[in-house]
């Protein structure tokens, strides 16, 4: 289960993510609309997985992030921001790309070995409700169950993922893409 505090986050999410989008020089300008998220549960419960889908200037974006209590050692280019959480502290946010644990649970995603979470809302130390999944993820394609993890930064077309590949799909209000695949690792290994 993914635990939703109610909380206060400076910067906000709207705003962590456009300006992710502009420092990548990403979907043009102006406001930025959220479609929805999806989140996993990390296997040790230290590391929050999420990942948010948006759409600024009439373009979607997956924005898949990892928060962390601490630094993540030798991930400073991955640093998307620092936030404080009016619940947590301070928080350091990566782009799941480069964080170990986020790319574990994509994998198992992948694999058929994890399901998404489901959000519980908490109020200090009692859960108070659930909110329920604005996305809702599927996996398709015959492809290797253990490949190289990649990440899409806008989802791809879903109309049928070639066999070759094993892809993770998200579905929200409004239209669906692929936002993962797994891959066979290049021959040789890298």
């Amino acid at each position: 289960m993914a635990i939703i505090h109610r909380a206060t986050l400076k910067p906000t999410k709207q705003e962590l993510v456009a300006a992710s989008l502009d420092r990548e020089g990403l979907g043009g300008a102006g406001d930025v609309e959220m479609l929805g998220s999806y989140r996993f549960d990390d296997p040790a419960g230290e590391v929050g997985v999420e990942a948010l889908l948006v759409r600024r200037s009439g373009k979607v974006f997956h924005l898949p992030v990892t928060y962390r209590g601490a630094p993540l050692n030798g991930a400073e280019a991955h640093l998307v921001a620092t936030l404080e959480h009016s619940v947590l502290g301070r928080r350091w946010v990566y782009a799941a790309a480069g964080d170990p644990v986020a790319l574990a649970c994509y994998a198992a995603a992948l694999a058929g070995q994890q399901e998404q979470a489901i959000f519980e809302i908490w109020d200090g130390n009692a859960v108070v409700g659930q909110r329920p999944n604005t996305v809702t993820l599927t996996v398709e394609g015959d492809g290797p169950a253990n490949g190289d993890v990649r990440l899409f930064r806008v989802p791809g077309d879903s109309a049928g993922p070639p066999a070759a590949e094993r892809y993770l799909i998200a579905a929200w209000d409004g239209g669906s893409g692929v936002v993962a695949v797994s891959v066979s690792a290049a021959p040789g290994g890298a």
